[in-house]
């Protein structure tokens, strides 16, 4: 062979190598890649499943906690019906110690449920999702069960398939049947199928190109779930790579000619190097030997080379450090209530995600109307407070719309409370009201203009001018996570206000009544201070539910509430002890200034009549038993106790009175309640806390049933 032959198959060789491999390269990675993604999307999916399931789990106990601390049916029913108002729960059941429901409030989903604290691997199908609460008397013997249930129908599938960003199908009894699904009908039989014969991770691809993956049942997540994907790889893409290889041949043998005779080392070594790139080898380097168009080409190619190397580590630093940050994020989403930690988080996973030097998580303040800034990174947020529609901050979060871009290009202008930034990408979450992008409608007013909860916001993205599309729908995916946050640790706070506070009266409840006595008089003794309680029941007050009716009764107990809020301090507790009975504590108070709140208390209630709607005017008064620690007594149920006989006291005097009780030197007859002391009219929350809560029933509702009763 003469060497312009030789030359020429060199060429040939050198050429359509690289493209040959790297078509296979390439169609190998696509498929690769695609897979990989399909796989690690329906990771982060089966994450966020487990999550929001659990969370849906946390609920429910809350809810039968909730119900739990009722002692007798009626309240339970009272309580069972504002949990399932509250959306606390789709239903409540209880059942006796035989397993027989003496309580099922409407709604309630029917039998089989799939327990969160124990999953059924061969259950269903499932009808409802169930948190189970024992009840036990003082002995410790089982009363029954509390159930706390939701409805597992089209609509909680909905939402998991939202919360996932996935098709979800739950699977009944029988691993090949499906109960609901959100799987096209054409889909739906082949992602049952390749689910059959999935186990614990591992990810099924069907005949469609569908990835496939099962998810439960477990502790914490007892719904047998199967979530899919597209895989997203090309349809004739080999194809494609096929004739891209032959169109290359062609034009390679009509230049291998004429580029032959110039080409002879160098286009050897570029071929070794290019073969060696192929098998994976980003190293690979090409000597420079002259100026010419081989010399820049090597130049060119060593390069790209580097530059790929740089990339491809850069790549997998970059996914490593996301999914370690994923998975603290899912770890913490599903631990704590911490809101500040679960933010920071969201924060730092957002960074690492999108590249940005820093970032703020800001929340509003409906009583100021003003973004708070609550965590921050590479920015101090600390006292940083932007006013709603001010600066950039301020205008995402009143419109609602997630924007992006340069401050010298785009704008807005910066507020003065704003961390200085050249680019920023900056998304709402928690929007209400209606949507930014409604068009207006002749002759009829235009809608409020929508209000977001908080806004998360990165600026001065590394190695990029600024950020992109990708970037944004990456921040609102995290933002989305952290209005799933605020939404958990509100759902959780008011669980946890209604379990120890009265639903009627908005005062604290007997339950908080005995930890906080014992608190105080723990406190009193380790310092050497006075603590009183004033016990407190309306005279009569049976008089008033039977001459104007519970409702009216009801009314009365809410306005005395709010006149002992209105005498008392603010480091002074009000409890509702049951029915017209309540109990003030006084910390650091003996008993003259104790005598001079019952006073004023007692002018409080007599001297202004309840003007309650349809029954105005009504004449109540109140006794009020005194008793101080340690003066009185030396434990919190002895000087709660002494309390109450200074009541009976009280009442046994004629009513419309306060007695001290007897011991430490104290006066111990009757003295004349004064007039005065009228509390304002502006209905503050003060001790007990929180505005009250009508529920329906009787004057005697609250969060335990009346210790006795004491004549009127």
């Amino acid at each position: 062979m003469t060497l312009r032959g030789r030359l020429t198959a060199a060429f040939l060789a050198v050429v359509l190598g690289p493209v040959l491999l790297g078509a296979l390269f390439v169609g190998g990675t696509v498929a690769a890649v695609s897979r990989d993604r399909a796989v690690e999307r329906l990771g982060v999916a089966a994450t966020a499943a487990r999550t929001s399931v659990s969370s849906l789990c946390q609920q429910l106990q809350a809810a039968a906690d909730a119900v739990a601390m009722a002692t007798d049916a009626a309240h339970q029913s009272d309580i069972a019906g504002l949990v399932v108002a509250r959306g606390l729960a789709s239903g409540v059941v209880v059942e006796d110690a035989a397993g027989v429901p003496t309580l099922r409030t409407p709604g309630s989903p029917d039998r089989p449920w799939a327990d969160c604290a124990r999953p059924d691997q061969d259950g269903g199908p499932f009808l409802g999702l169930a948190v189970r609460i024992e009840a036990r008397d003082a002995a410790g013997a089982p009363l029954g069960a509390i159930w706390a249930t939701h409805d597992l129908g089209p609509v909680t599938v909905g939402r998991l398939a939202g919360a996932t960003g996935t098709a979800v199908t739950l699977l009944g009894g029988d691993p090949s049947a499906a109960v609901h699904s959100t799987e096209s009908a054409g889909a739906l039989r082949g992602v049952v199928a390749a689910a059959a014969g999935v186990r614990g991770d591992a990810v099924a691809e069907t005949a469609d190109g569908r990835a496939v993956r099962r998810v439960g049942p477990a502790p914490g997540q007892p719904l047998p779930l199967v979530l899919s994907v597209p895989t997203g790889q090309l349809p004739g893409l080999y194809a494609l790579l096929v004739a891209a290889v032959i169109l290359a041949a062609l034009c390679a043998v009509a230049a291998a000619w004429w580029l032959a005779r110039s080409t002879t080392r160098p286009l050897a070594e570029l071929a070794t190097a290019a073969g060696r790139v192929g098998g994976g080898d980003l190293g690979a380097r090409v000597p420079v030997r002259g100026q010419d168009e081989v010399g820049r080409l090597a130049v060119a190619f060593n390069r790209m080379t580097r530059e790929t190397q740089a990339y491809v580590r850069a790549l997998t630093t970059s996914r490593d450090q996301l999914r370690g940050h994923l998975a603290v994020l899912g770890d913490t989403l599903s631990s704590t209530h911490d809101l500040q930690r679960i933010l920071q988080v969201i924060l730092d996973t957002a960074r690492a995600a999108t590249g940005a030097s820093g970032g703020v998580v800001l929340l509003l303040d409906p009583a100021t109307g003003t973004l708070v800034g609550q965590c921050g990174l590479g920015v101090d947020v600390a006292g940083r407070r932007v006013p709603l529609g001010s600066g950039l901050l301020g205008a995402v979060a009143a419109t609602g719309v997630p924007i992006r871009g340069r401050i010298d290009r785009d704008g807005p202008a910066l507020s003065p409370f704003e961390p200085t930034c050249r680019t920023y990408v900056a998304v709402p979450f928690n929007v209400s009201g209606p949507a930014a992008e409604q068009t207006a409608v002749p002759g009829v007013l235009p809608p409020e203009p929508p209000t977001a909860s908080g806004v998360l916001a990165l600026y001065d993205r590394l190695g990029s001018d600024e950020f992109d599309d990708a970037d944004l729908i990456t921040l609102r995916t995290f933002a989305g996570q952290a209005a799933v946050a605020v939404d958990n640790v509100r759902v959780h706070q008011e669980a946890q206000r209604l379990s120890l506070t009265d639903p009627l009266t908005g005062l604290w409840n007997y339950r908080y009544l005995r930890e906080s006595i014992r608190r105080e008089v723990e406190r009193a003794s380790r310092f050497g201070r006075m603590l009183a309680v004033l016990a407190l029941d309306l005279d009569r007050f049976k008089e008033v539910n039977d001459t104007w009716g519970h409702a009216a009764g009801d009314a009365v107990l809410v306005e005395f509430a709010r006149r002992i809020r209105g005498v008392v301090r603010e480091v002074d507790l009000a409890f509702r002890q049951g029915g017209e009975e309540f109990v003030v504590l006084l910390p650091e108070t003996d008993a003259d200034g104790a005598a001079i709140v019952a006073r004023r208390l007692g002018a409080a209630v007599r001297d202004e009549p309840f003007d309650i709607d349809g029954a105005a005017g009504i004449d109540v008064t109140v006794s009020i038993g005194v008793a101080v620690f340690p003066s009185h007594a030396a434990t919190a149920q002895a000087v709660l106790d002494a309390a109450d006989d200074a009541l009976y006291a009280a009442k046994a005097a004629g009513r419309d009175g306060f007695r001290t009780a007897p011991g430490g030197g104290t006066l111990v007859a009757e003295i004349p309640v004064a007039a005065g002391g009228v509390p304002p009219d502006d209905n503050l929350p003060r001790a007990g806390g929180g505005e009250p809560i009508r529920p329906a029933g009787g004057a005697s509702s609250g969060t335990q049933p009346p210790r006795q009763t004491r004549g009127g």
